[in-house]
């Protein structure tokens, strides 16, 4: 008796496995290669249309998700999203996909892994943690990393640092929403938590591309094939595809297991940047992404040894919105 009922139990089991393998494919190389898609889209897509836009749909759709499932956003929902979509996608991303024009995409990936660095200066400065000794050496090895990155552009033309400066200043208004976060009073529902300051994001990014006059220079003959295809992979694999893998992973895994995808995005994006844009793979470049991603290791043992788990849940909270976004 107990034979037969052992296959199906096989069979679920190697079901399970077949989607694990698919979604952590999905936020470790759908969302490592939307650096690559917001590069594409860019081209010939105003950057804040092609963000404000993005933002609409993924986060539009993702609410209606949400109310199918129950949820009735609130008036402080709605207060605390727009602090949140003004940090993480009206000035975080904002910054990303303006920058994007001048910056490679695999520089513009590794940039924005210093996010983790922001917030434990932040929470530092903020008294919500210390910074241990194994940290303090993480926080170093990742400065010299972006000094390496950023020397590269010294002596190119300036437009290509300050978009590399653009993206630093993104990731550090995405640090200080990751820190402010758990301070506000945003949706417990996890689709609503992402949906509600993803449609405010969104409203604010479309009402700053119309006051910076990029819809009124916007030529719609002019888009190219390639441009609509990156933003349709942005919207619906960047976002909806991959934040569904990584909350179904959160239910099933341990987080840390999870948050592995922080490594990986970086690479994935450095190498697809090379693969497909032609974009520099220099000793320089490898020798900054060892430095950034080593920076990020350090960081995390620290506070795993120094048993800090302040922000812990808000920064792997802010993780899925962030590239999703």
């Amino acid at each position: 008796m107990l034979v037969p009922q052992s296959q199906p139990t096989s069979g679920r089991d190697r079901a399970e496995s077949i989607k694990l393998a698919l979604a952590f494919a999905a936020i470790y190389i759908v969302w490592g290669s939307t650096y690559l898609a917001i590069r594409y889209a860019v081209e010939t897509i105003p950057p804040l249309v092609t963000a404000g836009i993005r933002h609409t749909v993924a986060g539009g759709i993702l609410l209606v998700w949400a109310r199918a499932r129950g949820y009735r956003p609130k008036r402080e929902h709605w207060i605390a999203g727009a602090v949140v979509g003004a940090l993480f996608f009206l000035i975080g991303h904002g910054t990303l996909h303006w920058a994007e024009q001048h910056v490679e995409s695999g520089l513009a990936a590794l940039l924005i892994a210093t996010e983790p660095m922001f917030i434990l200066v932040l929470a530092w400065l903020g008294g919500q943690q210390k910074i241990s000794r194994i940290s303090a050496l993480g926080l170093a090895v990742g400065v010299l990393g972006v000094a390496i990155l950023t020397g590269i552009e010294l002596n190119a033309k300036s437009t290509s640092l300050i978009g590399m400066l653009a993206v630093l200043a993104g990731s550090l208004s995405w640090a200080v929403g990751v820190v402010i976060s758990p301070k506000l009073k945003l949706p417990a529902d996890a689709l609503a938590r992402t949906a509600v300051p993803l449609v405010c994001g969104a409203v604010m990014l479309l009402i700053t591309a119309g006051a910076t006059g990029e819809f009124h220079g916007l030529q719609w003959s002019a888009i190219s094939v390639k441009s609509v295809f990156g933003l349709a992979f942005l919207i619906f694999f960047g976002s909806i595809v991959a934040f569904t893998a990584y909350t179904w992973l959160l239910q099933r895994c341990p987080p840390a297991l999870v948050a592995t995808h922080t490594y990986a995005n970086p690479v994935v994006a450095v190498l697809l940047g090379w693969l497909f844009a032609s974009e520099q793979l220099t000793w320089r470049v490898v020798l900054a992404s060892v430095a950034i991603l080593g920076a990020i290791l350090l960081i995390r043992r620290g506070e795993r040894l120094g048993g800090q788990t302040t922000n812990a849940g808000a920064s792997r909270d802010a993780e899925s919105v962030e590239q999703c976004a």
